[in-house]
């Protein structure tokens, strides 16, 4: 790759070049020159065509199986997860035919308490780390916190992008706090979330999806679910594309976590066909795929069961 020259003739302007021109060439490889309009259309034509094939009780007891049952909470504390945690421990033997939930997702700070808690084998500590939901810190800061978290029993980690720097063009500074978040981690799978609501248009959600596979994220994931917008279809459309692309170029699968605003089955629905008709059969297990909320454990439980359930 040709080297960009600047006028003064400066090495630290040659390296800026260098660097600017990597993260380019990366985005190079694919077309995110997406038409916000055309994604729209697809996504309604996929939703009206193929959600009502999806409507059966074994995909909602898949759903079950892949939520990461959340809080993330001002008011959390050691008893309420604690309570939370054990909710998880009893659902096993009160439904011993659904699948248990995927991960329970808290601050690090809870980290111990959910895993010195958790009786359910294959259930995952997920842990929001990284000055969470803004990424506002020092990388320092942050990972210290992922590492803590980490040492603490956390199986698996969500970052959040620096999204002022994606905005800003900044994509050494973006790739570099993920890169160095991803080596805290050790052999915690991490997952980056794109806050796709501040991204707003497709093509800027298509960037930052390469850019965060590309720079060492397990998981990409929509939104903290602490901002007006978070999930869309749109946008979960965008990145399961991202994600085929990403894959079918380097062999390396990336998995995908809607989260934020999924407030019903209908929607749950939805995430479901995307990614079956956009990545297909393989990215349909727990491992791969995962939904990011809480208040849907409840409703899935009430259709399997029939009946109000208001188990967690």
């Amino acid at each position: 790759m040709e080297e960009k020259k600047c006028n003064c003739g400066c090495e630290h302007h040659h390296h800026e070049a260098a660097q600017t021109d990597k993260y380019e060439d990366v985005l190079s490889k694919y077309n995110c020159e997406l038409n916000d309009d055309e994604i729209t259309q697809k996504v309604r034509k996929l939703i009206e065509e193929k959600v009502h094939e999806n409507d059966t009780i074994e995909v909602k007891k898949f759903l079950m199986g892949s939520i990461e049952l959340t809080t993330l909470k001002t008011t959390d504390s050691d008893e309420s997860v604690m309570a939370f945690t054990e909710r998880v421990n009893q659902f096993e033997a009160t439904y011993p035919d659904l699948p248990h939930v995927a991960t329970i997702c808290v601050y690090p700070c809870f980290a111990k308490t959910v895993s010195e808690t958790l009786e359910v084998e294959g259930v995952e500590v997920a842990c929001v780390s990284g000055s969470f939901p803004s990424s506002q810190a020092l990388i320092e800061v942050k990972v210290a916190e992922t590492m803590l978290a980490v040492k603490d029993g956390a199986t698996e980690i969500d970052m959040v992008l620096s999204v002022g720097k994606f905005l800003s063009g900044d994509y050494e500074s973006v790739c570099d706090d993920i890169s160095e978040m991803k080596e805290a981690c050790g052999d915690a799978p991490m997952k980056v979330i794109l806050e796709t609501g501040c991204l707003k248009t497709a093509s800027n959600i298509k960037k930052a999806s390469l850019l965060s596979m590309y720079a060492g994220a397990d998981y990409i994931k929509t939104s903290t679910g602490k901002e007006a917008i978070s999930a869309t279809p749109e946008a979960a459309y965008v990145m399961c594309q991202a994600i085929k692309e990403y894959y079918d170029k380097t062999g390396i699968q990336i998995g995908f976590k809607p989260a934020g605003g999924i407030n019903g089955v209908g929607d749950a629905l939805i995430y479901y066909t995307i990614v079956k008709e956009v990545l297909g059969d393989k990215w349909l297990t727990n491992k791969w795929f995962r939904l990011g909320t809480s208040r849907l454990a409840n409703l899935l439980l009430s259709e399997l069961t029939g009946e109000d359930t208001k188990f967690f």
